[in-house]
């Protein structure tokens, strides 16, 4: 059917909509703690709506359906580990960051062991941020671009263009504001789809089970018991039971654990009660969330009548949702998904530039000039300064990944995977080995992140089990030289 002017004029009265709104409810922060943190004011409803909308980006809304579409639903799998990891940091992570009074996840560290920790652990956060989310913004101007045949860079710069300026201005408040709201935008959208998907198939919800079961493949199965044929290929081997749920519980006590990304929302609540149920209300919803965009996928290679992917002229699954996007839909249907699509993208890039900044003006500037006597409002104009700055950064960095072919959202797991598992183990050096001191835990963190390059450079090892890994190896090298120095 194509894109039409009803379709043009609905998204960009979502982009201005949702960029006004932001820059109106984020009103006018007067000091770091409000610009940051919403002044430590934030319902925990709303954080944990904003929780999912940030982590669930473009990635989950263009990758996940094309993943159940090529392969089938072993993915799930790493959710319910996502569930079992948010359980955990609910009762490990949590009291620990409301018994004093943090501003980051690495102010822990920071008091636990020192602030060249804290410096160290958050330039590595900022880094590998940067990388994982450029890789999330790319994802976004895929549709973009097939839906307008604009180049790349132009996509990219008119998504982070509108994010930028709402975030840069209102702060978290504002942030997690436009979360909530994106969220329901982004799942109206992909609902909206499934349903005029199954109302076109002559039997319906016949039509999707028979082609997820009936053609010789199951691509509803869940469960994936795979043993491998020895130990090597059985931690290569992607998505099975155990990987999933070690490598979800894992990866999800290290992001939200120990990432600035989420743990800047659960510190913007109003007390440690408030924290634990906004993540609560998190770990629910983003397994019914993957469940859905992945029987979403399921729908589409009913839509298509099972036709590989590459046979529709596309060279990524990551194409085929955006395909059904453009081709399929009424006139307006389409602007109203792509305004999907951009929600999910913006609520994850807002968060990611608010993450960036508060870590490099919390955790960096604030503690090399602890001697620098500034006004509030000064505080709060280096604050903005520093995510212009990133959030410029983000976007520029954003447009080298043109050409990627294979899953962004594998691609941008893998990149957050590197550090994740020698951040979390040197949490865990912190909460649970008294006797650890900052050389100790430089020690773990430096052996577990040199591992982990080396098992990614060196192994066929599958990213679901790479936070473990990481963490079982700066706990072993931490740990070893704390019991060893004080014997």
């Amino acid at each position: 059917m194509g894109f039409t002017w009803l379709d043009y004029a609905v998204v960009v009265a979502y982009l201005s909509g949702v960029t006004l709104a932001g820059i109106f409810v984020g009103g006018r922060p007067q000091t770091p703690k409000d610009y940051f943190l919403g002044g430590k004011q934030l319902s925990w409803w709303a954080v944990g709506f904003s929780i999912v909308a940030s982590e669930t980006s473009s990635l989950t809304f263009i990758s996940i359906p094309g993943l159940a579409y090529r392969g089938n639903l072993h993915f799930l799998q790493l959710a319910f580990g996502y569930f079992i990891g948010r359980l955990l940091v609910s009762g490990l992570f949590i009291p620990a960051y409301y018994r004093g009074e943090l501003l980051t996840a690495y102010d822990f560290l920071g008091r636990r062991f020192g602030v060249s920790l804290q410096r160290f652990t958050s330039s590595v956060f900022i880094f590998t941020r940067l990388l994982a989310s450029s890789v999330r913004l790319f994802a976004t101007a895929i549709p973009i671009h097939l839906i307008t045949g604009l180049d790349y860079p132009i996509c990219i710069l008119i998504v982070g263009g509108f994010t930028l300026l709402y975030t840069c201005i209102g702060g978290l408040k504002a942030v997690v504001a436009m979360d909530v709201v994106q969220l329901f935008i982004y799942l109206g959208g992909a609902l909206i789809s499934v349903l005029i998907i199954v109302g076109r198939l002559p039997q319906g919800w016949h039509d999707v089970s028979h082609f997820a079961t009936g053609l010789g493949v199951n691509k509803a199965e869940v469960i994936n018991l795979y043993r491998g044929k020895d130990w090597l290929d059985f931690l290569s081997s992607p998505y099975t039971l155990m990987g999933g749920l070690l490598g979800g519980t894992f990866l999800t006590m290290a992001s939200h654990g120990t990432d600035q990304l989420l743990v800047q929302r659960l510190l913007g609540c109003r007390s440690r009660w408030d924290s634990q149920r906004a993540l609560m209300l998190d770990a629910g919803l983003i397994v019914a969330q993957f469940a859905f965009f992945l029987l979403l996928g399921l729908c589409l290679f009913a839509f298509y009548g099972g036709v590989p992917f590459s046979r529709l002229g596309l060279g990524s699954s990551d194409e085929i949702f955006p395909k059904f996007i453009i081709e399929s839909l009424p006139r307006g249907v389409s602007g109203l998904v792509v305004a999907g699509v951009l929600a999910s993208a913006m609520g994850t890039l807002s968060s990611s530039i608010s993450a960036l900044a508060s870590s490099t003006y919390l955790d960096l500037f604030r503690t090399l000039f602890p001697g620098l006597s500034l006004t509030p409002q000064r505080e709060v104009a280096i604050s903005r300064a520093f995510t212009l700055f990133w959030g410029v950064l983000l976007i520029a960095t954003a447009m080298l990944f043109r050409g990627v072919r294979s899953p962004v959202v594998e691609l941008g797991l893998k990149i957050a995977s590197v550090p994740y598992g020698g951040m979390l183990g040197t949490f865990f050096l912190g909460l649970f080995f008294r006797g650890a001191d900052q050389r100790d835990a430089f020690v773990g963190l430096t052996f577990g992140l040199t591992g982990m390059i080396i098992i990614m450079a060196y192994t066929p090892i599958d990213f679901t089990w790479h936070t473990l890994m990481g963490c079982m190896l700066t706990l072993v090298a931490g740990g070893t030289r704390a019991i060893v120095s004080r014997a």
